[in-house]
């Protein structure tokens, strides 16, 4: 996010000492509400301030909290000596040195930032794709933009919160359908049931990490009773707009059922008020109170998912719902630094990632033998294993911890599904996509509604060329996760899985998907040409390569080669594609 002080020369002209406290005073302001929404502050230059964040959605609840808040606090000075700000926001790819960030994506934030109105706030399309239905917002459209210095038009749409009282037509306001898109389709078989996460009391940190994992247990424990279609976690928790109703974040999920609680602290007990809401009729069908002193918060997990499950189903066996909801292994402090961990992971920066590792590391040497623990050190050297794969070999390390930390997890619970899930996605990396499947299946058996397990199972099916059961595999997944941080490369192993089929339509428009979410994705790029190639438009295909050069100059196709497909005549066809589209 691009944020710059309007007529701060002026001012500066009329008196400068106080055109700087005034611009130091609404500069500590906007500082602070960016970091109270995970950003980092950066590149500060004269009247302009720079913030970075891990999530488009946060980005932009802090920019309309700020600019709330300076009109505010400009309403208060003397006509002459108020001093508004223009926000923009980009979502891609930064180049990474010390304390500041580089690239066309930060200078596409600062060129949309100089066209946003005086209080306002203009955003990308690629930030749109991100945030249209997770925040309380209208967006107009502003067309595609030509902006200094800037390569290719750029589509720019205007942002504007709403009320409490239409926050639930929020979904509605955002621009047509374009031709080439597809509208969301209900889902078929069993409603599915999303948990928002549950808000808190005023301004304590400590207290939202403890609604968050509450939640967060109760996904997981839903997610064990195998009747009932669970939207993962990563999909529910972008919802944290308090504007944004039940109503509108189940339409957007395509749950029909939504959780939805608050958390307060009372002195030494906390208070909890969960709901249970139809969304289709709108209509509450539970609620309840708990009060619970901080040591027993384990209970809560227990008996409000235990509440919800017996009262959309009366037959769920007993004994599964003890399974599903036990207390867990680790401790009140360990439970708390794995879920901090958790937290940053989701921010999906450099800097978060190394927090996340430090949290989930201090929370192995306290209790060693936790299976959150053990598994959420595994997702993160995955993570950083697929950040790595196709350059050198230095991914294998990675890897080899994946299955060490997975493996003794399966020990200490084997009824857990992410250990199975972790061994497969490390088997699919290493080239074994059979042996991957294994892992799969088993963790689709403990939870069915494990959107990653889900994907992970098309990838396996892909490498195999089992391309059509791949299909159904990546749209499930999609179904069960349609907000997923990772989301982009579901799409784009759904664009390779059509390209397979000779689906070429599908494959470019699951390819557009992937790069709306991610725009660096090269994978996508390469599929997108070679679609463009085959439905014979090859101008547009260059286009796309050009692109990606751009942003990558040192981009090699041969990258292609390092994907594992077990009949290597696979890589050869995505490659011919490419080189054939790079010389029409």
């Amino acid at each position: 996010m691009s944020i710059d002080a309007v007529g701060f020369s002026r001012l500066m002209g009329q008196d400068e000492e106080a055109a700087v406290a005034a611009f130091e005073e609404r500069s500590t302001l906007i500082g602070q509400v960016c970091r109270a929404h995970g950003g980092r502050m950066f590149g500060a230059a004269g009247d302009s301030l720079m913030a970075e964040f891990g999530n488009a959605a946060d980005a932009l609840r802090a920019a309309f909290e700020f600019q709330a808040r300076l009109v505010e606090l400009n309403s208060t000075a003397p006509e002459g000596a108020r001093m508004p700000f223009r926000a923009g926001i980009n979502t891609g790819d930064v180049i990474v040195r010390d304390d500041s960030r580089y690239g066309d994506d930060v200078n596409i934030s600062a060129r949309l930032q100089e066209i946003a109105p005086t209080n306002g706030v203009v955003i990308s399309e690629t930030a749109w794709h991100h945030v249209h239905n997770q925040a309380a917002a209208t967006f107009r459209d502003l067309g595609e933009q030509s902006l200094k210095n800037i390569v290719y038009p750029v589509r720019a749409f205007l942002a504007m919160p709403v009320a409490e009282h239409v926050a639930s037509q929020a979904l509605e306001t955002v621009p047509p359908v374009r031709p080439g898109q597809r509208k969301r389709r209900s889902p078929a078989g069993p409603p599915a049931i999303a948990v928002l996460p549950f808000r808190v009391a005023g301004d304590d940190a400590e207290l939202a990490y403890v609604a968050e994992g509450i939640a967060e247990d109760i996904i997981m424990g839903l997610s064990s009773t195998r009747w009932l279609p669970v939207i993962a976690r990563s999909s529910s928790f972008q919802f944290r707009d308090d504007n944004l109703g039940a109503g509108a974040a189940g339409r957007a999920l395509g749950a029909r059922y939504v959780v939805s609680g608050h958390l307060a602290r009372h002195g030494t007990q906390l208070r909890l008020r969960a709901s249970l809401e139809d969304v289709s009729a709108g209509k509450a069908i539970w609620s309840r109170r708990f009060d619970r002193d901080m040591d027993s918060i384990f209970d809560l997990q227990d008996e409000i998912g235990g509440d919800i499950v017996a009262m959309l189903e009366k037959e769920v066996d007993r004994a599964e719902q003890a399974r599903a909801y036990q207390v867990p292994w680790e401790s009140l402090e360990t439970w708390q630094f794995v879920r901090r961990g958790r937290f940053h992971m989701a921010r999906r920066t450099r800097d978060d990632a190394k927090i996340a590792f430090d949290l989930f590391h201090e929370a192995f040497r306290r209790d060693p033998n936790s299976t959150a623990v053990l598994n959420e050190l595994a997702w993160w050297h995955f993570w950083r294993a697929w950040l790595r794969f196709g350059v050198g070999n230095e991914y294998h390390d990675d890897i080899a911890l994946v299955v060490d930390y997975s493996r003794k997890a399966l020990f200490m619970d084997s009824q857990d599904a992410r250990p199975h899930a972790h061994l497969g996605a490390a088997d699919i990396m290493l080239g074994e996509p059979t042996s991957a499947l294994d892992h799969l299946a088993e963790a689709l058996r403990i939870n069915p509604s494990f959107a990653f397990a889900r994907s992970c199972t098309g990838s396996a099916h892909l490498l195999k060329g089992e391309s059509k059961k791949a299909i159904a595999h990546f749209l499930d997944a999609d179904r069960l996760s349609p907000y997923d941080l990772y989301r982009f490369h579901n799409y784009g192993e759904l664009s390779a899985a059509y390209s397979f089929e000779r689906n070429w339509p599908a494959a470019l428009d699951a390819a557009n998907r992937s790069l709306q979410l991610s725009p660096s994705y090269w994978y996508a790029s390469v599929l997108k040409a070679g679609a463009l190639v085959r439905l014979k438009r090859p101008a547009e295909a260059r286009q796309v390569i050009m692109d990606l050069h751009k942003r990558d100059p040192n981009f090699r196709i041969e990258r292609t080669s390092w994907i594992p497909f077990k009949d290597k005549a696979a890589n050869a066809y995505l490659i011919e594609a490419y080189a054939f589209a790079a010389s029409a």
